[in-house]
């Protein structure tokens, strides 16, 4: 690691630290402790969002090292993204039924022991299956945290202050993740990116103890719909394990169609189920407000957009323009602090005058613009003039329409807990 990469990344930890505190000691000394549960709740999700990218640096690390063909290296990235988008709602659930605070603790455990099978895995199959069980913990430990900062900031100015911390991390954390993958694979080894997570993930788990009271839940009387749960998370992997085999089969095969059929099947069967129960793990009413399916969809093609960028842009850096682990993460870097200024400095602010609603078309707009000017970057493209532009557009866009989504997801949390 040479000297300018040390002063570069010692001046963005600088920069994003001051930024957080700038947000926070703002408040009565009295508040201090809900703040401070506050910085905890955000470094377990900064540590389950970061998990998400992490690997996109260190991928020809990994590829090298266990023999992973290119189709089946993407597995690396789904394994973990695939449970955890398809246990999120039945976390939530869970969460609402047993307590929020003991199952983002049960996350947190779940999440760390995968960590460490992840980094003294020796095989792909290993590798691949200690990501899914990482997916696992990542969903039960993140479904509940907007939930308990929404209870323990009631009053709107201080709840669109917390989200405005909650949305810098939940949507920096996949750039951050960039940067740290690049540090430790160059450094020391791929491994390193998983062993990082015990001594966090145990040091949150403590301080959680501390500092956040453990309010009892429903009891499960009021149902968890193990079938919904099930039924959504074997769709969506069959889905990606379809989409995945396309290039070996083609979209026309007896394989693609047919398995493809069958994931569709069993997503519209949890669609139908989440109807006609009393219980459901996404009531379907919540979809009648413009504004809940609205926001929540555009977030979506969001993170959908950025995360596969970061996973072919890694490679794109890579294996085209011959960049290192760390010179990877440092190009992304501009995204990290553009995102976290206006996330911080200016998201409250934005929101509280003109809407939430009213930020998200802008921030989708200038989103795509970063998206679009990266996929024109040519094969032998200049970081000046073809990578930081797209860079400082996505932090741009993605730090005015990350924090605004979240309120949304809050209503849809709030929603579902007096459900």
């Amino acid at each position: 690691m040479t000297v300018m990469h040390r002063v570069i990344i010692h001046g963005t930890v600088i920069i994003m630290a001051q930024l957080i505190n700038n947000s926070l000691t703002q408040e009565n000394s009295s508040d201090r402790s809900r703040w401070t549960a506050l910085v905890v709740l955000c470094i377990g999700m900064l540590m389950i969002v970061l998990d998400a990218t992490i690997v996109n640096v260190a991928l020809p690390s990994i590829q090298d090292d266990l023999g992973f063909s290119q189709s089946n290296l993407a597995w690396v990235v789904n394994a973990y993204l695939v449970p955890f988008g398809g246990l999120l709602l039945l976390a939530g659930r869970l969460g609402d039924l047993l307590g929020q605070r003991r199952i983002f603790l049960v996350g947190l455990a779940v999440f760390t022991t995968a960590s460490l099978l992840c980094g003294i895995s020796q095989s792909q199959e290993m590798l691949i299956g200690a990501r899914f069980i990482q997916g696992v913990g990542g969903a039960l430990t993140s479904a509940v945290i907007l939930g308990m900062i929404v209870t323990m900031f009631p009053e709107p100015r201080e709840q669109a202050k917390a989200i405005g911390v909650y949305g810098f991390v939940a949507s920096a954390g996949g750039t951050i993740g960039l940067l740290v993958g690049g540090v430790l694979t160059q450094a020391i080894a791929w491994h390193w990116i998983f062993f990082i997570n015990l001594p966090i993930g145990i040091a949150t788990a403590i301080m959680t103890r501390r500092l956040i009271a453990d309010r009892p839940g429903l009891g499960f009387g009021q149902g968890a719909d193990i079938l919904g749960a099930t039924l959504i998370t074997s769709g969506l992997m069959l889905g990606v394990y379809t989409i995945l085999e396309v290039a070996e089969n083609g979209w026309g095969s007896a394989q693609t169609l047919v398995l493809g059929a069958i994931s569709l099947a069993l997503e519209t069967a949890f669609v139908v189920r989440q109807a006609r129960i009393a219980n459901p793990l996404m009531p379907l009413r919540l979809f009648r407000s413009r504004n809940v399916s609205g926001a929540n969809a555009l977030q979506m093609l969001l993170v959908a957009g950025m995360f596969a960028m970061f996973f072919l842009g890694a490679l794109y850096l890579e294996r085209v323009l011959g960049y290192g682990a760390l010179d990877i993460g440092l190009a992304f870097l501009p995204v990290t602090v553009i995102m976290g200024t206006f996330s911080l400095r200016y998201s409250e602010s934005l929101i509280t005058r003109f809407g939430a609603s009213r930020l998200l078309a802008p921030g989708m707009a200038l989103t795509a613009a970063g998206l679009a000017l990266f996929a024109l970057a040519p094969v032998d493209a200049n970081y000046v003039q073809h990578i930081l532009p797209s860079t400082a557009l996505l932090g741009l866009g993605a730090g005015i329409s990350m924090p605004a989504g979240v309120p949304s997801r809050s209503t849809v949390a709030l929603s579902r807990s007096t459900s």
